[in-house]
C-alpha cells in the first residue's frame, strides 16, 4: 500500500497525503492524453487573455454584456489553473502525491470557480432580460455600479458559502487507504476514503449544490421564459430573429455547463466504482467550459470579432 503515515497515532490525520491515481483503467497509458490537455489549457488562457484584452481596448465593448463576459474569463482562468497543471504534473512527472491542505484547498478552489461561474451566467442571463424586456429602462438598471455590486456579491457568495465542503472533508478521519481514483481532489473522491461516515460531506455538497447553482438555474431559466414572452410579442420576424441572436451563445454554454454538472451529479449520488467515464466527465467539465467560452462567443458575436480584428490590426501597426 502506498499510504504514508504521519508519526503520532493521536494526529487529526493519520495519512499524510493523497495519492492522485489518475484516469481509472488507463493509468499505463493516460500519459498520452498530456499533449492535448496542454494545448487546450495554452488555448484556454490565450483565448481569454485575448477577451481581456479586446474588451479593455476597444470602447464599443464597455457595455455591462461584455464586462460580464470578461468576468467571467477570469473565472475560467482560474479553475483551469487550479487543475491542468496538476494533471500535467501527474502525467508528466508522476507527480501523484498531494498534501492534505493542498487537497483540501483544491476542492474549495474548484467548488467556488464553479459557483462562480454560476452565478456570472445568472448576471448575464438577467442583462439580457431587462435588455429586451425593458429596454428603455436599461441603462438605469444595468449600470457600472450594478455590474461591481452583482459581482462582488457573488464572490462572497460563494467564496464564503462553499467553505462548509473543505472543512467537512478536513474533518474526516483518514486511517488507511488514501489511493484516489482520479486526477484532481473531488469532495466525495476524498471522503470515499474516510473511515468515518462521510454522509455530512454528501448532504452538504447536495445542499449547497442546490441553494447555490439550483437557484440559480431557476432564475435563469425564469429569465429566458419572460424573454421568449417578451420576444414572441414582437410583430417583426426581424426584431424576434436579432432579439434571439443576443442570447444564443449565452444559451449554449448555459446547456452545456449545467447538463454535465447534472450528469456528474447524479453519477456520484449513485455512489458506484470508479471508472473512467465519469472521472473524465469531471476532469472535462473543469476544462472544456473554459475553453468553449470565448470560442462560442468570438464565432456568434459580431461586436467581439470586430473588436478582435481592431487589436490585431493595433498590434501589427506597432510591429
Amino acid at each position: 500500500m502506498s499510504a504514508s503515515f504521519k508519526g503520532s497515532n493521536s494526529s487529526k490525520f493519520q495519512v499524510s497525503e493523497f495519492i492522485l491515481m489518475g484516469l481509472p483503467g488507463i493509468h499505463s497509458w493516460q500519459h498520452w492524453l498530456s499533449l492535448p490537455l496542454a494545448l487546450l489549457y495554452l488555448s484556454t488562457i490565450g483565448a481569454n487573455i485575448l477577451i481581456l484584452t479586446t474588451i479593455y481596448q476597444d470602447p464599443a465593448l464597455k457595455q455591462p454584456m461584455y464586462l460580464f463576459l470578461g468576468i467571467l474569463s477570469v473565472v475560467d482562468m482560474g479553475l483551469a489553473t487550479t487543475i491542468v497543471p496538476k494533471i500535467l504534473a501527474i502525467f508528466w512527472f508522476d507527480a501523484k502525491a498531494i498534501s492534505l491542505p493542498e487537497c483540501f484547498a483544491q476542492i474549495y478552489a474548484i467548488h467556488c470557480f464553479i459557483a462562480m461561474e454560476s452565478g456570472i451566467f445568472l448576471c448575464m442571463a438577467f442583462d439580457r432580460y431587462v435588455a429586451i424586456c425593458h429596454p428603455l429602462r436599461y441603462p438605469l438598471i444595468v449600470t457600472n455600479s450594478f455590474i461591481i455590486k452583482a459581482t462582488l456579491f457573488m464572490v462572497l457568495r460563494n467564496g464564503l458559502g462553499v467553505i462548509p465542503v473543505p472543512v467537512l472533508a478536513a474533518q474526516r478521519h483518514y486511517c488507511s487507504r488514501n489511493e484516489i481514483e482520479h486526477c484532481l481532489c473531488s469532495n466525495l473522491g476524498v471522503t470515499s476514503l474516510a473511515c468515518d461516515d462521510r454522509r455530512p460531506n454528501s448532504i452538504c455538497q447536495l445542499v449547497l449544490a442546490w441553494l447555490g447553482m439550483g437557484s440559480d438555474l431557476c432564475l435563469i431559466i425564469l429569465s429566458y421564459v419572460l424573454i421568449l414572452r417578451s420576444v414572441l410579442r414582437l410583430s417583426s420576424a426581424e426584431a424576434v430573429s436579432k432579439a434571439l441572436s443576443t442570447c444564443s451563445s449565452h444559451l449554449i454554454l448555459i446547456f452545456f455547463f449545467y447538463t454535465v454538472v447534472v450528469v456528474i451529479s447524479v453519477t456520484h449520488l449513485a455512489e458506484t466504482k470508479a471508472t473512467l467515464i465519469p472521472v473524465l466527465l469531471n476532469v472535462l467539465h473543469n476544462t472544456i467550459p473554459p475553453f468553449l467560452n470565448p470560442i462560442v462567443y468570438a464565432l456568434r458575436t459580431k461586436e467581439l470579432r470586430e473588436g478582435f480584428r481592431k487589436v490585431f490590426c493595433l498590434g501589427l501597426q506597432k510591429k
